[in-house]
């Protein structure tokens, strides 16, 4: 097979898409000259698309009925089982939509992608499987990723198993959600802004967002790979270290990941914190919409955590706020620029890249106007961004996070650990079907201003449960140097071994 040849009037078009004055003429003569560099085209369009191996059988699934699908957290109930043994045999795992699960339709919450079936398996998948687990499904995830809230998703919103009509936190929404009613044991998460820990602060659950780069991503749809993250979601701290070690490690295939330092994490269980000097970071309470009942929880932790034998005091990081104003810049532009004209993919970084995604994605464009809410808002800051000061916010952004990353740093040379609220609120209601423009917005942004520094930073946080305020979880939030998960996951065990956090 040949591929298509531009006419001269194609490439005067080209040039005119590359701000260049051409004449036919001129044009014509440009064309006559491409013909050899397009027949390279010709040899990789010749050649077969290299993809990982499926290895275990499976069914594409269905949608479950509404009265399987109370919380809205379904997208697609399947069956994968593993190998017979292993370290997570006889675990149900459930992935968000937008990992690649082989021969099962992914959507990444949005009709614009309905219809794609990934041909592999995510790295993740395969470890998974290959350490006994059975994949249970697909759960719903909020459009293409970009909100807080749990309202943003096709087909629809994702209830709180806590309180029906109220958010379960997004963008992992159905993944803590499932986890937190039971219906699967463990559940497979993104984070670029707060996406792990957002839900399982809302829902209960725990959630461990690595350090940036422990876990492949690879198969995995990105959002920006300078802060692109997935790790696990549970019901309680050993499946959650569990699961981190069967994720763990470099898989050769993604260039998030640098070297990065594999422990066996559950090792940490059960050691105690006597001695650990935990850090209160004092901006992480500063934020202007904190609840008082979230503070005092979250308070009480930490002195629940000195009364285990931990060293507490207060911690001043004033890069903080600025690594939460970088966050911005980074992720609007970074995401209009890999996710969206890049097709999902990107260019210029040595990765596994998923063709069939990029071409099912790249039909965005002819159904941009059932795109979010969200997605138009973020899309339009971001475009103005790139269009209008050429990137060089994203670029400055950048270069102000690794100040922002060694301030942290240097703080971590003294502590072992910080400690703050995962997010100022409860879970708020869900908004109605005649919501304005604004509350939508609201809804799907007005939590993330603690969570996503870290996703900036790349250092490794989780959200545990410390309690209920007005009936719903609150999370408490630790963050460690990086590739510290198994001091956060030591800290988190002595935490949860003191008792039933619904009644802290």
């Amino acid at each position: 097979m040949s591929i298509t040849r531009p006419t001269p009037a194609d490439v005067v078009e080209l040039a005119s898409q590359l701000h260049i004055k051409m004449s036919l003429e001129e044009a014509a003569e440009y064309q006559s000259l491409m013909g050899g560099m397009f027949d390279a085209y010709d040899v990789i369009d010749a050649l077969p698309n290299p993809t990982p191996p499926v290895l275990y059988p499976r069914t594409p699934g269905a949608k479950p009925s509404p009265e399987e699908n109370q919380y809205g957290a379904w997208a697609i109930k399947s069956e994968v089982k593993g190998a017979a043994e292993g370290k997570l045999a006889g675990k149900t795992v459930v992935l968000k939509d937008n990992v690649a699960l082989a021969g099962v339709p992914m959507m990444n919450g949005s009709t614009t992608l309905e219809g794609f079936i990934p041909v592999a398996d995510a790295t993740i998948v395969t470890r998974m499987l290959d350490a006994g687990a059975t994949i249970a499904g697909k759960a719903v995830c909020e459009q293409f990723c970009l909100s807080g809230g749990s309202h943003t998703s096709d087909p629809g919103p994702v209830h709180n198993p806590y309180r029906h009509g109220y958010s379960a936190g997004g963008s992992s929404s159905g993944s803590a959600a499932l986890v937190s009613a039971g219906e699967v044991d463990m559940a497979i998460g993104g984070d670029q802004g707060g996406s792990i820990r957002i839900p399982s602060s809302y829902c209960g659950t725990y959630g461990m967002k690595p350090t940036h780069g422990l876990v492949p991503y690879t198969g995995v749809m990105p959002i920006e790979a300078t802060i692109d993250h997935t790790g696990p979601i549970t019901g309680n701290v050993a499946d959650n270290a569990l699961l981190l070690e069967v994720l763990a490690g470099a898989d050769g295939l993604d260039p998030r990941q640098y070297a990065p330092q594999v422990s066996a994490y559950t090792e940490a269980l059960g050691k105690g914190v006597k001695g650990m000097k935990i850090g209160l970071l004092k901006e992480g309470f500063a934020v202007p919409n904190l609840q008082d009942g979230v503070n005092e929880k979250v308070r009480a932790g930490a002195d629940r955590f000195a009364a285990l034998g931990a060293d507490i005091s207060e911690v001043s990081i004033p890069e903080h706020d600025i690594a939460l104003a970088a966050w911005n810049p980074i992720t609007l532009e970074g995401f209009v620029a890999q996710m969206m004209h890049g097709n999902g993919m990107g260019f210029n970084w040595k990765g596994l890249y998923d063709v069939g995604l990029l071409d099912a994605h790249s039909a965005w464009r002819n159904k941009a106007d059932d795109l979010s809410e969200t997605m138009k808002l973020t899309m339009l800051v971001g475009q103005w961004g790139l269009s209008h000061y050429r990137g060089r916010y994203y670029a400055k952004a950048r270069n102000i996070a690794i100040a922002a990353k060694a301030a942290y740093d240097r703080v971590f040379g003294e502590y072992d650990l910080l400690l703050m609220p995962t997010l100022p609120c409860v879970a708020t209601p869900i908004p109605g079907k005649d919501a304005s423009l604004e509350e939508i917005v609201t809804r799907a942004f007005e939590m993330t201003a603690t969570t996503s520094p870290f996703d900036v930073t790349g250092h490794p946080a989780m959200s545990i449960p410390c309690g209920l305020s007005d009936g719903l979880p609150v999370g408490l939030m630790l963050i460690g140097k990086d590739y510290a998960e198994t001091t956060i996951y030591q800290a988190a065990s002595a935490f949860e071994a003191e008792g039933d956090w619904k009644n802290f």
